[in-house]
């Protein structure tokens, strides 16, 4: 497949982003230039093949800014000074402070258009890039009514090659998005894994999915964190009062449970989570599909999760969703299979004939 993106790209910071980026566009054979403030996770991006090294006599065509939100406006200021033919793009996962910094600072925004693709990892760091990383995930494309229209289609096509699904925003709009489907989350799952530091290790060994799925973006970068929570604060706050509220009204009815509306109350809460979990996109963007649940028993050993999966695909059988959960003091892993309920009865069927051993 030839790349939509012309001429060369250069990617300012090489760690999970930026690096993903440069390795996913090598793949289209597009050239890519990589720096970095640290000389060692720049050569060490080049040596895991994400791009090469900027060299004075490269024509840019697009600059990618790939640092921490705190320092992103200023380096794209300097990247609109260097390279004054190149249309100019971040990842910051904030875009109106961003934008006001750009304002204020009198740059020249009409070659700049910022963006944010919506994926990432738990573990940074060139070493966890992926050219894969952005595949079938929303990108954003900040636009505001005097964006130049060249600039978006340009930074659109980047991230068109790079496997995305582009989505066009204002700053503010995106911002107001981020702030419930991500950075909310990520507070609470880092509130709740605060509770795991003193707790029992008996307790501890009884942890299954549930607390492994609830905190498992609680083990992302807490520097960066700290500058995207406080750089969206508007937009977070009243998001986490409310949430703060409804936590309030849980623990008081639970403070007297046979008290009078107290467990109508819970119950509430309780169905208002089961209507917002069925308003979010599931496979290939559709809403409200119901999926049937197969519990199989598969060995700790290499190569049963491949084998389990080919069988049923031999088989013809679509799979939806797939959870790994490794069962606590045995040597055995349990795979949640979900599948339309129609193909449900077929799946049991080719498992059972294949000797899969079922749970429940």
């Amino acid at each position: 497949m030839s790349a939509r993106t012309k001429g060369q790209i250069h990617v300012i910071g090489a760690g999970l982003l930026g690096t993903s980026i440069g390795l996913s566009l090598r793949k289209l054979n597009v050239d890519v230039s990589l720096e970095d403030s640290s000389p060692a996770v720049q050569s060490l991006a080049i040596d895991f093949g994400a791009g090469r090294n900027l060299e004075a006599s490269d024509d840019v065509a697009v600059v990618v800014v790939c640092v921490p939100p705190d320092v992103t406006a200023a380096s794209i200021v300097s990247a609109l000074n260097r390279f004054p033919n190149a249309v100019v793009t971040d990842v910051a996962s904030v875009k109106e402070t961003i934008l006001e910094e750009l304002v204020a600072s009198n740059a020249d925004t009409s070659r700049y258009v910022g963006s944010h693709p919506m994926a990432g990892r738990e573990k940074g760091g060139a070493l966890s890039g992926r050219p894969d990383l952005f595949t079938g995930r929303p990108w954003v494309i900040a636009v505001e009514p005097n964006t130049n229209t060249e600039a978006v289609d340009v930074v659109e096509k980047l991230a068109l090659d790079l496997g995305a699904t582009t989505l066009r925003l204002t700053a503010k709009e995106h911002d107001r998005a981020v702030a419930l489907i991500s950075h909310a989350p990520q507070v609470v799952s880092s509130l709740l894994a605060s509770r795991l530091v003193g707790a029992d290790d008996f307790d501890l060994a009884l942890a299954g999915q549930g607390v492994r799925d609830t905190t498992r973006i609680a083990a992302s970068d807490p520097k960066l964190w700290l500058q995207i929570l406080s750089m969206n604060a508007d937009q977070l706050i009243p998001i986490l009062k409310a949430f703060q509220e409804d936590l309030g009204q849980v623990v008081k009815a639970l403070e007297d449970v046979t008290g009078s509306g107290s467990l109508a109350k819970i119950g509430s809460v309780l169905e208002r989570g089961n209507q917002g979990i069925s308003r979010l996109p599931g496979k290939h963007g559709s809403r409200n599909t119901s999926y049937s649940q197969v519990v199989v028993m598969i060995d700790d050993k290499p190569g049963e999760l491949a084998r389990l999966l080919n069988e049923i695909g031999d088989a013809d059988v679509n799979i939806e969703d797939l959870k790994l959960d490794h069962a606590t003091g045995a040597q055995v892993g349990l795979v949640e299979l979900s599948v339309l309920p129609a193909a449900e009865p077929k799946l049991i069927e080719t498992l059972k004939v294949n000797g899969w051993r079922l749970a429940g």
